[in-house]
């Protein structure tokens, strides 16, 4: 037993001391010795192990991955724009505009500096550069500013020639592998030509001979080296580094001197050559007209472009990709946005105008005029800011209905009244003259300056609470941070506002206080499917109660305020505007505006003149918001307007206020023979009085006095005789009756006595006691009520 034991535990020891096959292969690896030497080991096999497995790798993907055909789209395809109904075209953005040369009329330091600013080891990588990637990725960390890029110049060319623009892991492989078949491929030489005939060179140039056409009207053949450099600068982004975009010198002047010093190492310059331009830019030539954007036309398009790059499309898709892009401007509206302008505006010297329709609950701009032709200026005036005046006065009803008020709190409208070390007076629409005390509906309505002062000062953080409303309405934050909340005149508009961002509050109010920013790009999509598809958000930022209540003002300001002539098809309300700039002599009229809403719409209509905020006086005549604008505003709307399909507003919400004084209106004034009624509202004109047996009216009807010699007194009633009817279209048998002259409205009055029959044989004259009388008083007292259920109650008048 002891035996077979000990045989057991021999075993079992010889079957634990015999190491398996990995752990042979680890322990061959690993070796005898010290840890250190077997972790050196490990390392070594490591290496060895991923450079085969990485090798294996590049070459099954050199072999599978193909060089494809080029691009489709560098043999040229046209982006087009379309208004909203997705047919009719308004304009197109540049094909690939290129004139392929050779590498022999390409500069010498126009290709230094291409490899200066792009790929400084061009020659010697061999289509990749792994250390050029870390480099750059180093200095762009450290110096605070993009110098150069990773990507060598042979995969900007294989990523713009046979990819797309995709960013993924995949795509970085193929431009890898590519790179690499293509620099083994082609001549270093054939590269260079091909990238510097393909790259975009911005403003519609592509390649190097159009791009030097572009900047400096002559072929590139003929380059100066500092030309070259800028060339080669703006390859990187020619957005940013665009030398017609405002501020373009501070943009461009580091990479220019980054271009230079590469050139200079390069040997392609000298020294001087590089000093001469280190704190200067080649001029270039003037931006050459392209019809595409001609005419009114042509602030559209450059709107869609604008907006496509916040979308993040970037120069090559949009100037060359082949995109259909449907916009939110009605092909119809916008026509009729033109014709208003050039049906109403006096024109004249250095006046502008604007008008910006959006489709309220939506944000859709549908029209927009900002300019008559952008080749001539491409300033849009529908897009620049502004004053908008008294129609930011809206913002201040909004802040006061959310705030306690209503728009029956009563405000001082005196002209002018001093607030602390400020002088307020009243201005523009209101026609400069004292109010009183009015009703906030009242101040609207006239555009009273002093009123609405008063009523920022009545709210605790008043002006503040104005343009947080604005923002709450629309107002983007680049034009409402202009406010202050310490500057006094905050509801009168004295900043800057772009009529855009006015038409777009607006129509947030005509929404019922439900805001959406507003677009003007509603589809993109290629041949490969959508690329973009706007979806509308609003949100609920004035209360429902608080919007219709300001409606209700705005409609007001239309009915019987200073915009009566913004009055449309439709119901509509609105508010004028008449802004100043500068202050005692040099006080200017700088803008008139008018801006109004219709349950579908609201457009927004601006006249100013020069560089924006110069002397309107004298060019526009009258200035006021309420003429030109409004006119404007309504020949606009009447014509994109369906007066059939016009929708409704809200019944205002009369909101009772918590805050404030509550506007009681004083009794009228009545003129000589008028009287207060009987609940002091309104002055009427009181009965006559009736007068009693024997006596008859005097010939002013306020008096009864005793009738002269040989005139009978006049005798109500039924009588075929004694009385005439008179004043009655058409006439009536005189002799009919009291009742039917009274009913028919006729003027019932005594006739002379028939010929020989004296006043005591006439009814009434005769004896009997006084019982001639009682038809005479009943007839008096049916003519009192008569006239007491026809009119309101008056002051009681004496009988006599």
């Amino acid at each position: 037993m002891a035996t077979r034991k000990r045989a057991a535990t021999k075993a079992s020891k010889k079957a634990a001391g015999k190491p398996g096959k990995l752990k042979a292969f680890t322990w061959k690896i690993s070796g005898h010795g010290p840890w250190y030497l077997a972790t050196l080991r490990w390392i070594v096999f490591l290496g060895v192990l991923g450079t085969l497995l990485g090798a294996l790798t590049f070459f099954v993907l050199y072999q599978a991955i193909k060089i494809p055909d080029p691009n489709a789209d560098f043999q040229t395809q046209t982006t087009k724009v379309y208004y909203s109904d997705g047919k009719h075209v308004i304009g197109t953005f540049a094909t690939q505009d290129r004139e392929s040369i050779p590498l022999k009329d390409m500069p010498a330091t126009m290709q230094a500096a291409a490899i200066a600013a792009e790929d400084r080891t061009f020659y010697s990588n061999r289509g990749i550069d792994f250390k050029g990637i870390i480099r750059a990725a180093r200095d762009n960390a450290t110096s605070g500013q993009i110098t150069g890029g990773g990507s060598t110049i042979t995969q900007q060319y294989v990523k713009i020639l046979y990819l797309n623009q995709e960013r993924s892991y995949t795509r970085k492989v193929k431009e890898a592998i590519l790179s690499i078949k293509i620099h083994n491929q082609l001549s270093k030489k054939e590269i260079l030509e091909g990238y510097l005939n393909t790259i975009y060179f911005g403003n519609g140039a592509y390649g190097l001979e159009v791009a030097s056409q572009t900047y400096f009207n002559k072929p590139a053949s003929e380059l100066e080296y500092a030309e070259s450099a800028l060339l080669a600068t703006i390859i990187n982004s020619p957005s940013f580094y665009d030398p017609y975009a405002e501020g373009a010198e501070s943009r461009i002047m580091p990479r220019f001197r980054y271009v230079m010093d590469g050139m200079l190492k390069a040997g392609a310059i000298t020294a001087e050559q590089n000093a001469a331009w280190q704190d200067k830019l080649p001029p270039v030539a003037k931006l050459k007209e392209n019809n595409r954007y001609k005419g009114t036309k042509g602030y559209l398009l450059d709107l869609v472009k604008r907006k496509m790059k916040t979308l993040e499309f970037t120069d090559n898709q949009i100037d060359g990709g082949g995109l259909r892009i449907v916009t939110t401007f009605d092909y119809d509206q916008q026509a009729d946005a033109v014709k208003a302008v050039k049906q109403i505006s006096p024109g004249g010297k250095g006046l502008h105008n604007a008008v910006v329709a959006v489709q309220p609950g939506t944000g859709a701009v549908r029209a927009m005029y900002g300019g008559p032709d952008y080749l001539k200026s491409q300033l849009n005036w529908a897009t620049e800011g502004t004053q908008p005046g008294s129609t930011f006065k809206v913002f201040a009803i909004i802040a006061a209905l959310e705030d306690g008020y209503s728009l029956k709190t009563q405000l001082n409208g005196d002209s002018p009244q001093r607030f602390g070390s400020d002088e307020i007076e009243n201005q523009g629409d209101s026609g400069g003259r004292s109010f009183g005390k009015v009703p906030l509906e009242k101040a609207a309505e006239e555009s009273i300056n002093t009123a609405f002062v008063d009523l920022t000062t009545q709210m605790k953080d008043g002006n503040a609470k104005v343009i947080e409303a604005a923002k709450e309405a629309g107002v983007s934050d680049r034009w409402a941070d202009n406010y202050k909340p310490d500057v006094l005149g905050t509801p009168l508009g004295y900043a800057p506002v772009s009529p855009v961002d006015m038409a777009n509050a607006y129509a947030t109010i005509a929404a019922s206080g439900k805001r959406a920013d507003w677009y003007v790009i509603e589809k993109v999509t290629d041949k490969s499917g959508t690329l973009h598809q706007h979806k509308v958000a609003t949100e609920q930022t004035i209360p429902e109660d608080v919007a219709a209540d300001t409606i209700a003002a705005l409609r007001g300001v239309v009915n019987k305020g200073t915009g009566t002539r913004g009055r449309t098809v439709c119901p509509t309300g609105g508010k004028t505007g008449t802004a100043t700039a500068g202050q005692g002599t040099s006080s200017r009229v700088s803008s008139s505006w008018f801006t109004g809403i219709t349950p579908k719409l609201a457009t927004a209509v601006m006249y100013n003149r020069g560089v924006g905020n110069e002397q309107l006086q004298g060019f526009l005549n009258p200035f006021y918001g309420g003429t030109y604008p409004a006119m404007t505003f309504r020949a606009f709307m009447n014509a994109a307007l369906d007066p059939s399909d016009c929708g409704s507003f809200p019944p205002p919400a009369n909101i009772k206020a918590t805050k404030g004084t509550t506007y009681k209106k004083p009794p009228p004034k009545c003129d000589n023979g008028q009287v207060l009624n009987g609940s002091r509202t309104k002055c009427v004109t009181p009965p006559p009085p009736t007068c009693n047996p024997g006596r008859i009216l005097s010939p002013d009807k306020k008096h009864c006095i005793n009738p002269p010699k040989d005139v009978c007194p006049e005798i109500p009633g039924d009588q075929p005789y004694g009385t005439d009817c008179s004043s009655v279209t058409p006439p009536v048998d005189p002799q009919s009756s009291f009742a039917a002259c009274m009913d028919a409205g006729g003027d019932w009055r005594p006739l002379e006595p028939p010929v020989n029959k004296p006043c005591k044989d006439l009814p009434g004259q005769s004896g009997g006691g006084g019982w001639g009388a009682i038809p005479l008083i009943l007839a008096g007292l049916w003519v009192r009520t008569r006239w007491n259920d026809e009119v309101e109650p008056v002051l009681a008048v004496p009988r006599s």
